[in-house]
């Protein structure tokens, strides 16, 4: 007759595949959005453009208060329903920002935006305007940024309310090749009826 202990590790090791197999079934865009970050996200992880501008930013708000960073996002978010808009327009006009919308573009329709974000959870640059500056308090800085190396968090499906498009976000941490630091994230935004088709 089977030990109890072996008829137990058995019966969880079938309940954990059966959970497994009922999430993946619930989330069908969990693993096509992890294949996207495999093949293409990942090479924009290594563009030196993106690697100077996060390790330049770093450098520039090493001594910022979280009194300031409230200040900047506060900036931003006023900025952004305002026909003057000089903090935003400095951003989308840096080089990082060219080569976002450039790789944003380049994916056939899969992307909706991308943007990249300091170690302190702020932008760096951006395929286009974020509703806010600071990133620090949300999951995709806190599960890809402080996770560590090769992190990568995808978030649930939500449906757009002005498009109706069905979209997911994955977020990944960037990491300086030269010391295997982590100094970033970067966040995409997937288009998941396009992705799933």
């Amino acid at each position: 007759m089977p030990n109890s202990r072996i008829l137990t590790a058995m019966f969880n090791g079938l309940a954990v595949a059966a959970l497994a197999t009922a999430v993946a079934a619930a989330e069908p865009h969990v693993q096509p959005m992890e294949q996207f970050a495999s093949s293409t996200v990942k090479s924009w992880l290594s563009n030196p453009t993106l690697i100077q501008a996060v390790k330049a930013q770093n450098a520039r708000h090493s001594n910022l208060s979280q009194t300031q960073i409230d200040r900047m996002d506060k900036q931003w978010r006023a900025e952004t329903g305002a026909s003057s808009r000089p903090m935003i327009d400095q951003i989308l006009a840096n080089e990082l920002s060219k080569f976002l919308a450039g790789a944003k573009n380049g994916a056939g329709g899969l992307v909706t935006e991308v943007f990249v974000m300091d170690n302190k959870g702020l932008n760096v640059g951006q395929s286009d305007v974020t509703s806010d500056y600071w990133q620090g308090d949300e999951a995709k800085w806190k599960k890809s940024y402080l996770a560590g190396p090769n992190s990568l968090f995808i978030d649930e499906v939500e449906q757009d309310e002005s498009t109706q498009m069905f979209q997911s976000q994955l977020s990944m941490s960037v990491v300086d090749p030269a010391s295997g630091e982590v100094i970033g994230a970067i966040t995409v935004g997937v288009n998941v009826d396009a992705l799933l088709q």
